[in-house]
C-alpha cells in the first residue's frame, strides 16, 4: 500500500513538471505562468488562460487534461484509501517502534509470541525489565500491542530482523519458536551477531537440545520434559512440589531471586558463615555463582564472598528487600 501511495504522489508530480516545462518551450512562457497554467489546468478549476494558445499550446492542453485529472483521481483515491484503512497510523507506529528499539542497550528478546514465548514476555513484564518480542503473527503482534509491549511485527529467522530488535545491545535471547528448526537458525544467527549474548531456546523434544546447544544456545528447555516431571514430583511428593510451586510463583509472600554482591558491599571478603546472612535477614541462602562462572548448589559455611558473586536466595518480600539494603552495607 505504502508504495502504491508513492507511485500516486509520483504520477503527480511528473505531471505537473511535465506540465509546466511543455508550456515553457511550446509558449514560451516564464515558470511562474507556466507552473500556474498547469495547476488550474490538472485542478480543473475553469480559470481562464495565462495567455493566448496557439494551436500546440492547446492540443498540449487537452493532452494534460486528461493525464492529469486522471492521476488526481488515482493519488486522491488512493490517499482515502491509506487512511481509511489505517496504514498511516500503521506507518507511523513503525516509525515509533523503529526509535525505540534504536534507543534500547541491555534489553532481552523474545522470538515467538506462541504459548511458551507469551508466558515469558509476562514474566519480564512483570519484572520491569525492557524487552522486544518479535512475531510475525497479526493476531499474536496486535496481542503484544494491546498489553503495551514492544514489538516487532517480523521473521525472527531473518539477520535483519535480529538486528532491527537490536540484538548486538542486547543482553539476553529467548528464542520460543513452535519449530526446532527455527529456533536453531535463529541460536546460531544471534550467537554469530553477539557473541556474548545469553540464549534460551526452547525445543520441542529432548533429541534436539544437543543441536541447539551447538547453535549457540547457553540454557535448552524442553517444555513436555519439564512439564512431565513436574506432574510426576506432584504425586510422589505433592507437599514439596507444593512448596516449590509456591516459591517459583512468587505466591504467599515467599519467592526465589538472584541477588548480586556488589562492589564495595562490606561483605566482599567474608565467608558465608561470618556474614551471618540469615540470621541477619531471615533469607536462606540456596546456591552461589562465582565471578569466574562456578556453580555451589550447596555452598560451604566458609565459601568466601567475592564482588560480583550472584547469590540464588528464598524469603519473605520484606526479607529480601532487607538482604538488599544489607548488601549494599546501609543497613
Amino acid at each position: 500500500m505504502r508504495k502504491r501511495l508513492l507511485i500516486a504522489l509520483g504520477l503527480v508530480a511528473v505531471v505537473l513538471v511535465a506540465g509546466t516545462l511543455g508550456y515553457i518551450f511550446i509558449e514560451r512562457w516564464s515558470l511562474l505562468d507556466a507552473a500556474y497554467m498547469t495547476v488550474i489546468t490538472v485542478g480543473t478549476v475553469g480559470f481562464r488562460e495565462v495567455h493566448q494558445l496557439s494551436d500546440a499550446g492547446r492540443a498540449f492542453t487537452i493532452g494534460l487534461i486528461l493525464f492529469g485529472v486522471g492521476a488526481i483521481g488515482f493519488a486522491f483515491a488512493t490517499i482515502v484509501d491509506f487512511l481509511v484503512e489505517g496504514h498511516l497510523r500503521g506507518f507511523l507506529e513503525e516509525r515509533r517502534m523503529s526509535k525505540l528499539l534504536t534507543g534500547l542497550e541491555g534489553h532481552h528478546i523474545v522470538a515467538g509470541m506462541g504459548r511458551v514465548g507469551s508466558e515469558v514476555a509476562r514474566a519480564f513484564a512483570a519484572e520491569g525489565v525492557r524487552f522486544v518480542v518479535i512475531d510475525n503473527c497479526p493476531d499474536c503482534v496486535e496481542r503484544a500491542s494491546a498489553e503495551g509491549w514492544a514489538v516487532l511485527a517480523a521473521d525472527a529467522t531473518e539477520e535483519k530482523t535480529l538486528l532491527e530488535a537490536g540484538i548486538e545491545r542486547a543482553a539476553s535471547l529467548v528464542t520460543a519458536l513452535d519449530s526446532d528448526a527455527a529456533n536453531v537458525f535463529v541460536a546460531l544467527t544471534a550467537r554469530t551477531l553477539n557473541p556474548s549474548l545469553f540464549i534460551v531456546a526452547r525445543s520441542t523434544a529432548s533429541s534436539t537440545e544437543d543441536q541447539l546447544k551447538r547453535a549457540g544456545a547457553d540454557r535448552v528447555i524442553t517444555p513436555s520434559v519439564i512439564g512431565g516431571r513436574r506432574m510426576a514430583s506432584m504425586v510422589l511428593h505433592p507437599y514439596v512440589s507444593q512448596y516449590v510451586e509456591l516459591a517459583d510463583a512468587g505466591g504467599g509472600d515467599v519467592c526465589l531471586e538472584e541477588v548480586e554482591l556488589p562492589e564495595g558491599s562490606p561483605l566482599v571478603g567474608r565467608s558465608l558463615e561470618g556474614a551471618r546472612i540469615t540470621e541477619r535477614t531471615g533469607v536462606l541462602v540456596l546456591a552461589m555463582r562465582s565471578r569466574d562462572g562456578r556453580v555451589a548448589a550447596t555452598p560451604a559455611s566458609d565459601t568466601m564472598l567475592q564482588a560480583g558473586a550472584r547469590l540464588v536466595v528464598m524469603g519473605a518480600t520484606g526479607q529480601l528487600e532487607k538482604l538488599a539494603t544489607f548488601l549494599g552495607g546501609t543497613g
